[in-house]
């Protein structure tokens, strides 16, 4: 599970209540009218901006969100290596019974184009062209909370006009004078719920994907790197080495180190 998300927006949701309830009365900031103004607005026009296909994904979403990281590339550089070393050892034909207990389909697809000895550069080719196919699928699902994030304070302030508008009908009563600020402060308040919305969730839930999208990107761009230098036949430890090169520092010492 990956608390940082759960931690982050609970975090500040807390701190944003935390400040208004120390400076003055909570109460000030409950507006229902406002909450179905700026949520039910935003998701509004979010359904109208998307097909139902990307609306349905929304689930997944959070479940990524949540279950943290799942790609772990110093695992998959080490079954790189194992299987270079069987290639080299026993010839190509000798992976096909190790591919049958590989769960993850791109690296199953990736080892069965070497195996049926396609051409390097149209495997290269294949692999890189269903990356990008994915990166843009990420790149959407991550631009539907950032056009939310858009359309929030939009909403927001469509609120405030409205409690605007108003409060400025209202001053033609006899009390309308004196409640200015209270009129005035119930239209502000939709802004801020729109603001919030938007920065305290919406946005960190599109940087979050992003972050999820590179750590998948990294993942098979070492297994593309892998699979083809199995098929030219590259030295184990020089492959655990080019392999190591994409983690970062601390990780290639660690893996490095590894006897294996």
């Amino acid at each position: 599970m990956d608390l940082t998300t759960i931690i982050g927006l609970l975090l500040g949701i807390f701190l944003i209540i935390q400040g208004v309830v120390s400076s003055g009365d909570i109460n000030n900031f409950i507006d229902i009218p406002s909450v179905i103004i700026v949520i039910g607005g935003t998701f509004a026009s979010v359904i109208a901006s998307y097909p139902f296909h990307i609306l349905k994904e929304v689930p997944k979403h959070f479940k990524i969100l949540i279950m943290g990281k799942h790609f772990k590339p110093e695992k998959i550089i080490d079954q790189l290596v194992e299987f270079a070393k069987i290639a080299r050892q026993d010839g190509m034909l000798a992976l096909e019974e190790k591919i049958q207990n590989i769960e993850d389909p791109f690296f199953k697809q990736s080892l069965l184009l070497v195996i049926d000895a396609l051409e390097e550069e149209k495997i290269q080719e294949l692999l890189e062209s269903e990356m990008e196919t994915l990166s843009a699928r990420h790149e959407e699902a991550a631009g539907l909370y950032e056009k939310a994030s858009a359309y929030a304070p939009a909403f927001g302030m469509i609120g405030t006009l409205v409690g605007l508008i108003n409060m400025l009908a209202a001053m033609n009563g006899e009390d309308g004078a004196d409640s200015l600020g209270a009129n005035m402060s119930v239209a502000l308040v939709t802004t801020f719920y729109g603001c919030v919305l938007a920065n305290v969730i919406l946005l960190p839930i599109a940087k979050k994907l992003r972050v999820r999208n590179e750590e998948e990107l990294l993942y098979r761009q070492i297994i593309v790197e892998g699979v083809l230098a199995i098929q030219a036949g590259d030295n184990p430890k020089f492959l655990k080495e080019k392999l190591t090169s994409y983690l970062a520092q601390k990780k290639q010492v660690k893996l490095l180190s590894d006897p294996q």
